[in-house]
């Protein structure tokens, strides 16, 4: 039987030990595995799995660990505070932070040898005064905007942006380790965009090589890409969702199709089960009304734990292994199910929000299709008093 711990989400906060009234499974083996087949897709590129966002809400450094294990060689993070959990946690592989705003510590990024992005002539600046004051070559990865219109250098700002950060490179302030960028429709990969996209990058790259860049990565392959577009994987991919086994196309394929194993199965023990009568009002507001003498159950689990509130009537569940719909509105806390005339389920039962889908169970993508949504939300969205239990892994 595989290894299970718990895992409090703040972990400085002590907690009684007690039976917790819901929890996200996460088998780490299935992250691991997942990497083994995105470095199938990568080819000769090296990976990089994206933990941000707490792991995608699996668990940072438990996924960092069971990723670099499946054979990662980078990590990535959004925010800086992340990054330097992982290097504080002994997580020696190359590590890539890239959101940050003026008065970031780029210093301790720079003495815990972390990888910075730069999008902007005050990023550049601040990260070469760190530099400057530790004493100490700072490695960078300048990003371009190649259309998507969020983070990166746009159009005359690039030329500026590769100019300051080679004057300070031949100064010894900065390396420019890497051009990245990000794709506007990676999910719909035969949209004209990407093409367009893919022209813009190797353009920005071939200017950085004319400009004396001695690149070490290229990159701008995100899960999808990796997955349906083979050819734009040059030297990284950045694989962040499929990490964790969902699909990023779900138009295109399941996890399945991809050879892909959802990571997170997130479940309750019922709360409460009783016989109420045709006509009876659930939840806030009455906005379901039973057709028929029934049974109901109470879920411990609402929008505070991050079940979406308009998955009111609309999210799907698993009891004993039939599916039923949210009855009525979510609450901060709760829910309610209408199981019908015939059930004989009881407190303590276990329900199932979402899982792999292998028994029967709903996924991740049937609430984002049931919400309006996408998966990586419900994923990333669950709230820290749902403790993580953690299968597999090292003993």
């Amino acid at each position: 039987m595989r290894d299970k711990i718990h895992v409090v989400a703040d972990p400085g906060v002590a907690l009684p030990t007690c039976r917790e009234t819901a929890r996200a499974t996460v088998d780490l083996d299935a992250i691991t595995a997942n990497v083994e087949v995105l470095r199938g897709h990568a080819g000769s590129a090296a990976l990089m799995a994206v933990v941000k966002a707490d792991g995608y809400g699996h668990g940072l450094l438990p996924s960092a660990r069971a990723a670099l294990r499946g054979g990662a060689s980078w990590l990535g993070v959004a925010q800086l505070g992340e990054a330097m959990v992982l290097r504080d946690s002994g997580i020696h592989a190359r590590l890539l932070s890239w959101l940050h705003i003026p008065g970031s510590d780029f210093a301790g990024a720079i003495a815990a040898d972390i990888d910075l992005s730069v999008s902007a002539l005050w990023s550049l600046g601040e990260v070469a005064d760190a530099a400057r004051g530790l004493g100490r070559t700072a490695r960078i990865h300048l990003k371009v905007d190649t259309g998507l219109g969020r983070n990166g250098a746009f159009g005359d700002d690039w030329q500026g942006l590769l100019h300051a950060a080679r004057v300070l490179e031949v100064e010894g302030l900065v390396r420019i380790v890497g051009i990245w960028s990000h794709f506007v429709y990676a999910d719909e990969p035969t949209h004209p965009t990407v093409r367009r996209q893919l022209e813009l990058f190797g353009q920005a790259v071939r200017e950085a090589e004319r400009a004396g860049c001695d690149l070490e990565v290229r990159h701008i392959a995100n899960s999808a890409a990796t997955l349906t577009n083979p050819g734009s994987a040059f030297d990284l991919v950045r694989t962040g969702l499929a990490v964790y086994g969902l699909s990023p196309v779900p138009s295109l394929g399941d996890p399945q199709s991809f050879g892909l194993t959802p990571a997170m199965t997130l479940s309750a023990d019922l709360a409460v089960t009783k016989r109420l009568p045709c006509g009876q009002g659930l939840s806030y507001g009455h906005q379901y009304v039973t057709t028929q003498d029934t049974t109901v159950a109470l879920v411990p689990m609402g929008y505070a734990d991050g079940v979406p509130r308009n998955a009111s009537n609309l999210g799907p569940v698993s009891v004993a292994g039939v599916r039923y719909t949210v009855a009525g509105r979510v609450c901060m806390d709760q829910f309610v199910l209408d199981l019908g005339p015939t059930s004989t389920a009881q407190a303590g039962d276990r329900v199932t929000l979402f899982g792999a889908g292998e028994s029967g169970e709903p996924t991740a993508q049937d609430w984002a299709d049931a919400t309006g949504t996408i998966s990586y939300e419900i994923i990333s969205r669950i709230g820290s008093r749902v403790p993580r239990v953690y299968l597999g892994g090292p003993r």
